[in-house]
């Protein structure tokens, strides 16, 4: 018996899995800790809630991926307040049929919560202990620490705490984080505010960003391929929850590579030259879109702006070739 470290031969190590274990599939590992991360307002504690209702309930995240491993889901709102967090969840439910009552979804109701005070650290510790979740998310970082995010020592010495926390508890951690807002899309986790430390630390990462009037969620894991990029939307109504969008277009909107033909179409019909605002309405298109397009028209000479409007250029007709019989 020493007082070193516990050690062991390598040949009685425990064995690897056979393929990657998930707590969600093909979203977020088992017992792993991780970021769902993205600039303001894009939803990032929605997917939060989706995750928990979905941990708590069985049922698909997204209403796609299956849970693996159902069970309690504990959770840490720092910037709603009970109502918001209770709306929100008993709308998620809703929109899968779900009584949100029998749930086992546990909220953290404390007035604050510092992952650098060893306090709360040991506050945190036992409540997970007597809970036993299988999923516990806190939201947002920003709100549950007085560190410096820029500072690499201190952002790991949290991220450690919650990667000991993870450890020993057998739970998935979920911290819902900020990107720059002049983050690269390109480079998601790298996008993240503050230490690079929070990219290295992660098992899995759910990154969303804001395209037009949409969502796309890009996932990212230590030790698993990525699906494919996740188109989104928040959908409204008295039960609002994100779902799974049509990769290729929008409800009402002309597919990309034929707008400039219908836009063309629209101006060669209309008996006056037509506005912005009056194309928009033709072509249900999203402004941004539309203006994209208006400028590589007349880019191209295709279309000239009459006022605050929009014209056709009309084609020129060919030239008559000397002995072709005409006059």
């Amino acid at each position: 018996m020493t007082d070193g470290l516990p050690h062991c031969r390598a040949a009685a190590l425990q064995d690897a899995q056979v393929g990657r274990r998930w707590l969600i599939e093909e979203l977020w590992a088992e017992q792993g800790v991780g970021i769902v991360g993205g600039a303001p307002k894009c939803c990032k504690s929605w997917m939060g809630l989706d995750m928990v209702v979905s941990v708590a309930s069985g049922t698909p995240c997204l209403g796609r991926y299956e849970v693996s491993t159902p069970g309690t889901a504990l959770c840490f709102l720092a910037e709603d307040d009970a109502a918001t967090v209770k709306s929100r969840l008993h709308s998620i439910a809703a929109s899968r049929a779900l009584d949100l009552a029998p749930l086992p979804i546990e909220v953290i109701t404390a007035a604050s919560l510092r992952l650098d005070s060893p306090r709360d650290q040991q506050l945190l510790d036992q409540t997970v202990r007597e809970v036993s979740p299988r999923l516990l998310l806190l939201d947002p970082f920003v709100r549950i620490h007085r560190i410096d995010e820029n500072d690499a020592g201190q952002v790991s010495g949290v991220l450690a705490y919650l990667r000991q926390l993870q450890r020993q508890h057998h739970v998935a951690v979920v911290v819902v984080h900020h990107a720059r807002k002049n983050g690269s899309v390109a480079s998601s986790g790298q996008a993240l505010r503050g230490s690079g430390d929070f990219h290295a630390w992660v098992d899995s990462a759910l990154y969303l960003r804001r395209v037009r009037d949409g969502l796309t969620m890009s996932v990212e894991h230590r030790a698993a391929a990525a699906p494919t990029p996740i188109p989104l939307r928040l959908i409204a109504g008295d039960t609002p929850h994100l779902e799974i969008t049509d990769p290729e277009q929008t409800p009402d909107e002309p597919a990309p590579d034929h707008l400039a033909d219908n836009v063309l179409a629209a101006l060669n019909h209309a008996p006056t030259p037509l506005s912005r605002s009056a194309l928009r309405a033709a072509l249900h298109v999203r402004n941004e879109r539309l203006g994209d397009t208006l400028t590589n028209l007349a880019n191209s000479g295709l279309i000239s702006r009459v006022g605050d409007a929009w014209t056709p250029v009309p084609v020129p007709l060919p030239q008559c070739m000397p002995g072709n019989g005409t006059t």
